[in-house]
């Protein structure tokens, strides 16, 4: 009987994501995944595990990530020091190298490993590949960090096309063949306007963007885009929830339908955005 109960629950849950899944079949969700959820191994595992069921249930998702914690990680070993202006990563010639080194060759290839290993079938792509992400210096003092002219769509909907999950390393190029860093919630952004998408997820580190950072419980449901000013004059948007704000906020206002800012720290948050009225963490809307 307890096991007739326990199938009866599973079958409800089936049944109450129908709608959801009828909904974005077909349809593009960009997700920006960053932050503790990339280190913690359970989490990383809930997380590739919500993108192969998206995927599988007729939803293409393209995946977009950063490698913040692996980069900090990995010049502490090469003792070069981390330094970050407006939440940006300040990227000179030797800081490049290792961005490249680390998110194309090490952390792009490990998502797409542990979506291969759960049954699901990845693609790793770079920035740079077929000039996928073109980009410029961007203006002030950040070094090689980039700010992106164009988004070249077709490798992203030829892996589509052809049953793979586009996993992608935010690193650009410019027509003289200069390297940028891109931060990957910008990336992710600009990538999901040029897609047309549905929807764009940001996974990070908190419940969403909060009145008090020291207050897990002064979550701000909806942020329209007539009140992100305010937030960030108040110091509420700040630091390196600004390029987070500002991409989602581009996002929304060049057609994408919905945006929202998630909680990466608990476990299948993508599948409890996506399949439920409520949704989790913070959403952006006109």
């Amino acid at each position: 009987m307890e096991d007739m109960n326990i199938n009866s629950v599973k079958a409800k849950v089936l049944t109450a994501a129908l709608p959801y899944i009828q909904k974005y079949n077909g349809k593009t969700v960009v997700v920006k995944y960053g932050g503790n959820a990339m280190i913690h191994p359970l989490l990383k595992k809930a997380v590739m595990s919500d993108i192969i069921l998206l995927k599988l249930v007729g939803i293409n998702i393209v995946l977009v990530h950063g490698g913040g914690p692996e980069i900090s990680s990995m010049l502490e070993r090469l003792d070069i020091p981390s330094r970050f202006v407006n939440g940006l990563r300040y990227t000179d010639e030797e800081t490049i190298e290792i961005v490249q080194m680390v998110l194309s060759g090490k952390t792009n290839k490990d998502l797409v490993s542990l979506i291969e290993q759960l049954g699901g079938t990845a693609i790793g792509m770079c920035g740079i590949d077929a000039g996928m992400i073109q980009a410029k210096k961007l203006e002030g003092d950040y070094g090689y960090v980039g700010d992106i002219t164009h988004i070249n769509t077709e490798p992203i909907e030829n892996a589509i096309a052809n049953g793979y999950i586009p996993v992608i390393a935010t690193v650009g190029t410019d027509l003289d063949g200069n390297v940028y860093n891109i931060n990957a919630d910008t990336a992710a952004a600009e990538i999901a306007t040029a897609l047309q998408a549905e929807n764009i997820i940001t996974l990070t580190d908190i419940r969403g963007l909060l009145q008090d950072v020291d207050d897990p419980d002064s979550l701000i449901s909806t942020v329209t885009m007539d009140d992100i000013p305010t937030l960030m004059e108040r110091g509420i948007i700040s630091g390196g929830m600004i390029p987070k704000i500002k991409g989602l906020e581009a996002a929304i206002k060049a057609g994408v339908k919905k945006a929202v800012m998630i909680d990466g720290r608990i476990e299948h948050s993508i599948l409890i955005e996506m399949f439920s009225d409520e949704g989790i963490g913070t959403m952006f809307t006109k």
